[in-house]
């Protein structure tokens, strides 16, 4: 999970001679003095105060479930910066202790904490509040060594107003050889690119030219027509009764506003009539915790969690869009909307962080099957970005539990079992989607939500 709030100031920080002491812990700061008037001062260099940084992070807010000794691990790693630096002590550069730190916060063995370079953070950065960066706007699968299967085209980019479409398999750039790296060149120039690609097996040519658009990606819904029960009778209905309506869901990280649009679009699935929805959670790498929590509530009438952290225990209570922490009304939408008809959720191994929560909440309230590949493994936490210097700092702070004490699952293994690979990329170049196939026919025999009018208030 990514809740999205930063900070970049410690609880508490006292100095003293050489080292930094904080809440009775010890943290080398490394050898480099300067000389004043009052005598031999601590002056650490760029690198070691970034360094330091980080271990008062990871000392101070770690809430993980890594039982690697931290103090242990700042001591070792400390030596390994002192060798990069001794050429210069004094006045070594920030960006020598990168790689330090990316190996520190490794042999951590917390797969959900990480350091982000300066470049990494601002691509972040962009991500996660919506902002522009310079892009085609297109996210791509990997086919025959290349990243080169149109999956996923950004509303109002590059990619969408020069025709790409969900399925196109890119052959060449500018009449050479088509390669992902290619692509990346193309996109940095910000030139006229014109891109050969087959869509359903027919040739054709696309002109695109990167530029900064919106990293908005916010959720969208199509419908798609029904799939009859096994055993039940057919009908030749062509009404909206007839109809699936299939809410693909591409980040919880667009600046806000994606547990609203959930919201919104149950509403208008409901209005039109549909049979059944189908969420598709593919490649979704996760986000804001709230966005994510409004978003279920769309879906499962409360859900009820415990977050543990180094500062102890917090409840979160969700139902109908509002959030509720430690009786405190945290994030609510409006018209909150409550789907009670049949339900089915697509998962693969893309599928991250808390959209694994998302899935779970379903899966646990026995909402509807999940369907798909096992999800990538990070959903039993939350993480915080910490500013370090020009860098970030993404740590684990909490883990969670259900209110009885049982942990969330790392990962999410699917109700149905859908292995997705090479063959599945090739059918969707020629425009057949094998597992929203089957995911629409799972929709059929889904169960509908009862709801409890005394149990079920907000």
């Amino acid at each position: 999970m990514k809740p999205t709030a930063r900070s970049s100031a410690p609880r508490r920080v006292t100095s003293g001679s050489p080292f930094l002491a904080h809440a009775g812990r010890v943290l080398m700061l490394g050898s480099a003095l300067l000389l004043s008037g009052t005598g031999a001062q601590a002056v650490p260099s760029p690198a070691q105060t970034v360094f330091n940084r980080v271990n008062f992070l990871l000392e101070d807010n770690y809430g993980g479930l890594s039982t690697v000794d931290r103090v242990a691990l700042a001591a070792e790693y400390q030596k390994r910066l002192d060798a990069v630096c001794s050429s210069s002590p004094a006045d070594c550069a920030e960006a020598k202790a990168y790689p330090v730190i990316q190996a520190e916060v490794t042999a951590l063995g917390d797969e959900h904490t990480f350091f982000q370079t300066p470049e990494d953070f601002k691509e972040f950065s962009a991500s996660q509040s919506g902002g522009n960066r310079l892009q085609f706007g297109v996210k791509l699968a990997q086919l025959d060594g290349e990243s080169r299967v149109v999956t996923e085209v950004v509303p109002g980019s590059a990619a969408e107003e020069g025709g790409l479409q969900r399925g196109d398999l890119l052959l060449s750039i500018d009449n050479a050889p088509y390669t992902f790296a290619g692509l990346k060149a193309a996109k940095e120039k910000g030139v006229p690119t014109a891109l050969g690609l087959t869509r359903r097996g027919v040739g054709l040519t696309l002109t695109l030219t990167s530029r900064e658009s919106s990293t908005r990606d916010l959720p969208r819904i199509d419908y798609v027509p029904a799939s009859t029960p096994a055993g039940a009778a057919s009908t030749t209905t062509t009404g909206t009764s007839g109809e699936v309506a299939v809410l693909r869901i591409p980040t919880f990280l667009s600046g806000g506003g994606v547990a609203q649009k959930i919201h919104d679009l149950v509403g208008q699935a409901k209005r039109r009539g549909a049979s059944g929805m189908l969420v598709d959670l593919r490649g979704n790498s996760g986000g804001s915790l709230y966005e994510c929590d409004s978003g279920v509530s769309a879906f499962v009438p409360s859900v009820t969690r415990v977050a543990r952290s180094v500062d102890g225990n917090r409840r979160t209570l969700v139902s109908r869009g509002t959030i509720l922490g430690d009786g405190r009304i945290a994030s609510s939408v409006q018209n909150p909307q409550l789907w009670t008809g049949p339900l089915a959720v697509l998962v693969d191994g893309g599928s991250a962080s808390c959209s694994e929560f998302f899935a779970y909440e379903i899966q646990y309230a026995g909402r509807g099957p999940v369907i798909g590949d096992p999800t990538a493994g990070v959903g039993n936490t939350a993480t915080r970005i910490f500013e370090v210097g020009d860098g970030a700092l993404q740590l684990t702070i909490l883990n969670y539990a259900k209110p009885d004490g049982t942990p969330y699952p790392t990962r999410i293994t699917p109700d149905q079992s859908f292995a997705q690979g090479e063959q599945q990329i090739r059918d969707l170049t020629l425009g057949k989607d094998d597992l929203l196939e089957v995911g629409v026919k799972a929709v059929a025999e889904a169960p509908v939500l009862t709801l409890d009018p005394m149990r079920d208030q907000p």
